[in-house]
């Protein structure tokens, strides 16, 4: 990798200054690519923004940044996006920031307070490299600041028409997967790249493979058109065996759906028989983890449920009941060496009540049948 220092004025990184959403962003003379696809999109928010330009008003140092040289004479941003865009953004007076009480967007400053800004200059390497170098690069290089997500890593090292398409459904603000499933995936954010790993684990288990692997095949693919159709079809799935929105609740977002579709979205479900079940393990005071209610309605796998167990209290009062012995063998244990069990199990409508206790070794525990003894 080759690096080369220069200092250019922000005058000069913000001429040709354009934010064409989806198709692009580019500044510095209409050469720079500000935000290739392996890049996030803007993390920062306004203050920081604001800070950016303070910084600059009183005559701070930024951190360095990065352009990558490309052959054909362009850049690529490779490290300073949200300094750049924060600058950017000013400058295209999308934001105000306080000058000596009075909020001020760029085009209300006087001449000389934009001179003073446009003047600045801010250091830049250029680099020089293979694809590979320059990867490698970005990986080290942003290890400061806001720290890059896997994903956005993994955005890097894949980049190419299927990231960036696929960015289109799944990285945007108010994007079109987050439309669709905000209500079902647990606080994902669509700029940090969360909502696109979450549909490419659901549909690389599909697939029997690793996600990355998964970019890997489809790195080079035009568009991202089946990942997309994919993802919408474990939403509406969701939607029709659980009758939403009627019957939604909070607890389906802590749902891993497209893991649940993969499975079983071959078989046909009666939605208000579905409704009922949840309903009446909802209202089951001995269920302690709701969300998983989702997933034992399919399979009945009771450790889903996370099913209330004896409380300290409860097992010490038995343990000395039964004389420290175990209910099965009869053998004289510790009490660490003990454990409560169920009279009448759960799923014959036992309680964990101290009527329904009785104390097993952990021996017999690992023994005994599922069935009540």
């Amino acid at each position: 990798m080759k690096i080369e220092e220069h200092e250019i004025l922000i005058r000069d990184l913000v001429d040709g200054y354009v934010d064409n959403q989806e198709d692009g962003i580019y500044g510095y003379h209409g050469k720079l690519n500000i935000r290739p696809a392996y890049q996030r999109e803007l993390v920062y928010a306004e203050e920081q923004q604001k800070d950016v330009i303070k910084s600059i008003r009183n005559g701070f140092p930024l951190n360095v940044m990065y352009f990558m040289v490309n052959e054909d004479g362009t850049y690529e941003l490779l490290d300073g996006q949200q300094r750049t865009l924060s600058i950017c953004r000013y400058y295209d007076n999308q934001y105000s920031l306080n000058f000596d009480g009075t909020p001020k967007q760029f085009h209300n400053l006087t001449t000389e307070e934009q001179k003073q800004i446009l003047n600045y200059g801010i250091k830049v390497y250029f680099c020089v490299g293979t694809v590979a170098e320059r990867k490698k690069w970005f990986e080290i290089i942003n290890f400061k600041g806001e720290a890059l997500t896997r994903q956005e890593l993994l955005n890097a090292i894949y980049s190419g028409p299927w990231v960036t398409d696929a960015k289109r459904y799944f990285s945007k603000n108010g994007c079109a997967a987050y439309q669709i499933a905000n209500d079902y995936l647990q606080n994902k954010s669509a700029i940090r790249q969360e909502i696109f790993e979450v549909a490419l684990k659901w549909i690389s288990d599909k697939e029997n493979l690793d996600y990355e692997e998964y970019m890997a095949i489809h790195q080079h693919d035009t568009d991202a058109e089946a990942l997309w159709f994919y993802f919408k079809s474990v939403i509406d799935w969701v939607k029709k065996v659980f009758g939403c929105p009627d019957n939604y609740r909070s607890d389906m977002k802590k749902v891993d759906w497209g893991l649940l579709f993969n499975k079983h979205s071959t078989q046909e479900y009666d939605t208000d028989a579905m409704e009922q079940k949840v309903s009446a393990l909802m209202s089951d005071y001995e269920v302690t983890k709701k969300a998983g209610i989702y997933q034992y309605v399919f399979d009945e796998d009771e450790r889903h449920l996370n099913l209330r167990t004896f409380d300290e209290r409860t097992k010490k009062t038995v343990y000395e009941q039964q004389g420290k012995k175990c209910f099965i063998c009869g053998k004289e244990k510790l009490y660490a060496e003990m454990h409560g069990d169920h009279w009448k199990s759960w799923s014959k409508g036992g309680t964990t009540v101290i009527d329904n206790c009785k104390m097993l070794c952990t021996e017999c525990n690992l023994k005994k049948s599922a069935q009540d003894i």
